[in-house]
Parts: structure tokens; sequence; C-alpha cells
């Protein structure tokens, strides 16, 4: 099926404008996502290779290059994972975690809570088990420890005789933390991710490819696929050295903790994280992990796992532990049990996240007032700033998620305790950099401690600096803010009918795959479709069907659109036709096996600028 440049009644409409559509009903304009170069290197593509011409364009709208092509059809973990020892001191890590496993040291893994936290975690004691090592995972409390390695923590398990502590996405800002180890004379082994200062802890090694001396160029890597290259790198060691190893671990037999650290870290999903999620997924249809089994089963996922169930039904749950139950849960599940206590623990995570669901609904109510609010006084707000003493601190990051995807701007939420301290989380939009914005608030002495990436950030802050950040996030996010929300667009692969939609073109989609942050999900336009049997689903989704004028259909869904602008429009179309975009999948629940459309957005064809 051939993708179809931007046309209206014959006629090519405004470069810029596909089917014409520079406002729609949620205040988008809609752009063709190939333009430019791209549209040769897409025709080269499809020659090249032999590949149908659909695939190219979608293939060179995501700025893949024609050599590049073979690893993106098929990518490998051989061909696109580079050397572990580009990575500063990923030897000296190597080197000493091979020393712990030769002479039998007793080691501490100090791990994140979220699904990156206790999938590394899971990854490095499943490896050092494997080597007859027993390690002690520690993951802290949200509520009462808070992010990252704490000083009693350090000393609690150097008391428990820890000679090494490892800590996996976590540790890059803990200066104090840290220092505690390496006063008492146990070494520190940081695996991290996250944005790091010019001024780093004082430890024995530090694997952090956003560190600013290291030059790897693999700072898209969530912690995991940091840790991955770590296993591979001790595996090289402890080869080299000639240490045996009671059961020799299958490290690609692991790539589906990767692959699900990956996809809910929401990294971008380019070059080695393509291969991890690609061959991850591919683990875990095998369903050998016993915890995740138990979390699919308990989840009722009874289909072979794609990017979508890893970061919409089994990362919730494993991060429900972390949000309002035992922080954990999710690492020991992942990192190895017997059946009864896997079942156990994944029904009960289950539980929990249906509990966190409940709370993350109320607590969205009261957010959405206050940011319509908030931008009805100031359409130019560059971050909606919300804190409520109401607010649960393990839940706060979802609501500034819902925030951005309504509004389509920052947000940040806080959850405010009785004394006066604040823990927010941050969610920003493609081109403002929110991680770096929190560092230099912390540098500016306006936080009490805060960091993270450029799309998601956490923070610590005094209510009654809570003005001055304000005042700080105004000055420092207004610019890019605005120029963010001028350049906001839906871009568009091409167009379709029903009858376009076959098994053969979402097979043909699927090669371009696995979708995620940095690969998006190839979108679509139905140009002038009559919608119909819309009706709402629960409080939540809008279902209908897509009819084309030779009387076709496509099943399509349209989810959180209900009492939205989007969700109205379907509801009320009065029989008009409407353009209408999203992205295909297969529909597989309760047994069926269909294709749909998922609608992100529509427009009134009427209400365009047409030429």
């Amino acid at each position: 099926m051939r993708a179809v440049r931007s046309k209206i009644r014959g006629e090519e409409v405004a470069p810029g404008a596909f089917l014409g559509v520079e406002r729609s009903v949620r205040g988008m304009q809609w752009r063709e996502r190939l333009e430019g170069p791209a549209i040769n290197t897409a025709i080269a593509i499809s020659q090249r290779y032999a590949l149908p011409e659909l695939l190219g364009r979608v293939l060179a709208a995501r700025a893949i290059a024609l050599e590049e092509v073979p690893n993106v059809l098929d990518p490998s973990i051989k061909a696109l994972m580079p050397d572990p020892s580009t990575l500063r001191d990923m030897d000296k890590a190597a080197a000493r975690l091979a020393d712990a496993i030769a002479r039998k040291e007793q080691v501490a893994i100090f791990g994140d809570y979220d699904v990156d936290g206790a999938c590394s975690s899971a990854l490095l004691k499943r490896f050092l088990a494997a080597h007859g090592l027993e390690a002690r995972i520690y993951i802290p409390d949200r509520m009462t420890e808070g992010y990252g390695p704490n000083p009693e923590a350090i000393e609690t398990l150097i008391e428990e005789g820890a000679r090494l502590i490892v800590t996996v996405d976590c540790g890059t800002t803990s200066h104090v933390p840290l220092l505690v180890a390496r006063e008492r004379g146990v070494d520190v082994v940081v695996i991290d991710h996250h944005q790091a200062d010019e001024r780093l802890p004082e430890v024995h090694a530090l694997i952090n490819a956003n560190r600013q001396d290291d030059l790897s160029g693999l700072g898209q890597l969530c912690a995991a696929g940091v840790t991955f290259m770590l296993l591979v790198a001790v595996a090289r060691e402890l080869r080299r050295r000639a240490v045996p190893a009671s059961a020799a671990p299958n490290l690609l037999g692991m790539l589906d903790l990767v692959a699900l650290a990956t996809v809910c870290d929401v990294v971008p999903l380019t070059g080695l994280n393509r291969a991890y999620v690609s061959k991850g997924l591919q683990v875990m249809r095998l369903r050998g992990n016993l915890g995740l089994r138990a979390l699919a089963d308990a989840a009722g996922l009874a289909v072979a796992p794609t990017p979508y169930h890893l970061g919409f039904v089994l990362g919730p749950r494993i991060n429900a532990g972390g949000r309002i139950g035992d922080a954990a849960l999710g690492a020991r599940l992942l990192a190895g049990v017997n059946e009864a206590e896997a079942a156990r623990v994944a029904v009960l995570l289950d539980r929990l996240n249906r509990e966190r669901k409940a709370i993350e609904a109320a607590m969205l109510e009261e957010a959405l007032v206050v940011a319509e609010c908030q931008i009805e006084q100031n359409q130019d707000v560059p971050i909606l700033l919300i804190g409520s003493d109401q607010f649960h601190k393990g839940v706060v990051g979802l609501v500034a998620s819902r925030l951005v995807e309504r509004f389509g701007r920052p947000a940040c939420v806080i959850a405010w305790t009785a004394h006066g301290e604040g823990t927010g989380s941050l969610r920003s939009v493609a081109g403002l950099d929110i991680g770096s914005t929190v560092r230099e608030a912390v540098a500016a002495k306006i936080l009490s401690k805060g960091g993270g990436h450029a799309m998601a950030a956490g923070l610590t802050v005094a209510r009654t600096n809570f003005d001055k950040l304000a005042a700080f996030f105004e000055a420092t996010l207004a610019p890019g803010a605005r120029a963010a929300r001028a350049a906001a667009a839906l871009l568009v692969d091409g167009a379709l009918t029903p009858t376009s939609v076959t098994d053969e073109l979402m097979a043909l989609i699927d090669k371009a795959g696995p979708f995620g942050q940095g690969n998006p999900q190839p979108r679509f336009a139905f140009p002038a479709h009559r919608v119909k049997f819309a009706k709402r689903i629960g409080e939540l989704h809008v279902r209908c069907a897509l009819e084309a004028g030779d009387g076709s259909r496509l099943d399509a869904v349209a989810f959180r659109a209900a009492g939205q602008p989007l969700g109205e429009a379907l509801l009320d179309t009065a029989g008009l036709p409407l353009h209408v975009a999203g992205y295909l999948r297969r529909d597989t629940w309760n047994g069926r096996n269909r294709r749909e459309l998922v609608i992100e957005d529509v427009a009134d064809p009427r209400r365009q600028n047409q030429r």
C-alpha cells in the first residue's frame, strides 16, 4: 500500500499542512513526517533493498540512513553493541565485580524503586547468583526514604557485611551517602544514566554515559541497558581470569528484563535500545522468567507481549509496589523466586495497581481544575506547577504525565507533607530539557535536591521556596516552552482507507518496529471518513467505526477521550465526514483478533485552509 501526499480535490495543499489541516480538534497542525531530502532517501531505501514504498517512507521519515536499514530491519545485539569498555569506568567496575566473585565477597545492590531499578537489580542479582554469590537487594521506600542512596541505608548494608555496594539507576548525585561507604572502607560501583554534574561522588567506579567526561555516545541507554553491558564486561573479565561459574549465566536469556526497562523508562528505541527490545521480546515470549510469567498471568495477558504490553500492562504493576506498597516487590519478583511466591507477589502487585489507578483518578480530577485555572489566567504559562496536601507522592509523576497529554505543556506535580516539604515529579514536551532546568534550580539553592532526564525529572522543595520555584520556572522555561508549542504538530506518515488496512499492511509496518520513544508508531490519516456507532466505553474512552465512501469500515477507539474535545467530536459528528488520524494496532482483547485504529486526533474538513 502506497502512502500518498496530501491532496484535496486533486490539488496539493500548501506545504506543511497534511490534508490542509491547519488546526485540528486538539489545536494541532497536521504535517507530513517525510519531507525534504528524506523523500529521496525513502526512494533509495526501497530500490536498494527491494522494499515496498511505504516501508521505505516510514524508515526514511525516522532518519534511518541508507546503510542502517539492515540493522533496523533485523536489529542484533552483536551488530549494535559497542565494546563495553567505551564507557568510562567500565573496566574498573568489571574488574571490581570480578574480584568480588573470585573472593566470594558479600555484595549489596541498591536500586531505584521504578521498573528500570527493579530490572537492573534483578539482572545483577541473577548474574551474581550464577557465580555463587547471593547478593542482597535494597530498594528504598519512596515515602520515607525518597530517591537514591541515603546514609542510613548505606550504614545498614555495611553493618550487614557488604564489602561492595553497587547502585543501579541512582547514585550519580549521591555525594554524601556514598561518602559514608568510602569512609568505612567499602567500595561502591555506580551504574546510572541520569544527567550528571561536573563533580561526581567519590566512588570506586561510576558508569554513566551522561557524565560529562564520557565520550561513548550511549547516553540514550536506561540503567538496565548499562547494567547489561557491565555484565558482558564482567563475563569477559572472568573468562580472562579463568574463573569458573557455578551455573554459566545466559546473558541473552536475560534480555527480557532489559527490554522491559528500556520501554518503561521511555528512552529512545534507536540503535542498541532497538536491539534490546526486539530480542528481549523474543525472550519474553518464551516465558522463561518465572516472575514475569506470573505477572503476565495475573494481568490476564494471554498474547505475545509487545512494547505496548511492557509499557502499559507489566510496567505499571511493577511500579505499583514502589508507588503505594512495598518498593522491593518488583525487584524480588524479577530476581528469581519460587512458583508459589511468584504467583503471590504478582497477584499483590496487580491489586496494588488497581488501588493506584483509583488514587491517580482522584488526584487528576483535582489537578485538572487547577491546571485549567492556570491556563485561563495565563495562556503562555510555561509549566503547570501544582501542589497539594492531598496528593500521594508515589503517584505525582503519573498525574504530571496526564497533564502533559491533556494540555501539551510541561507539568510539575508536588505532594506536600505536614512538615512543609514537597516531593515533585516533572514531565516535559519535546524540545524542552526539564532535567537540566531542575539541576539549575538545585544549584541555585531553590530545590533541596533534584535531577533526571530531558523529559522527566524529580525534585524536593521546601514549601517556603514554592514561589521562588514558580518564578524560576517562568524565567527559565518561558522562551523554550513558547517555541515548543509553536513547533508542536501531528506528524502523519500517509493516508489510508479501511480497505488498505490488511494483514499484509500490518506485517509491513511491524518490520519497522519495535515502536516507542524515538521511533514513533507510524501514524496515518483517513481523509473525510464518517464516524459510525460512536459510544463511550466506561468513563474514559470512545469506541466507533470509520466508514469510507465505498462503504468499507474500520473499527476505531480513542483512549481517554471522553469528556475532551476529541471525544466530543467523535460522539457528535452529525453525520458529517471528518479527517481522522491515528495508529493501527491488532486488537486481541477477550479472544478477538481484529485490526483497529487508535484515534489520536480529528479535524473538520470544512474548517481547514484549503486552496
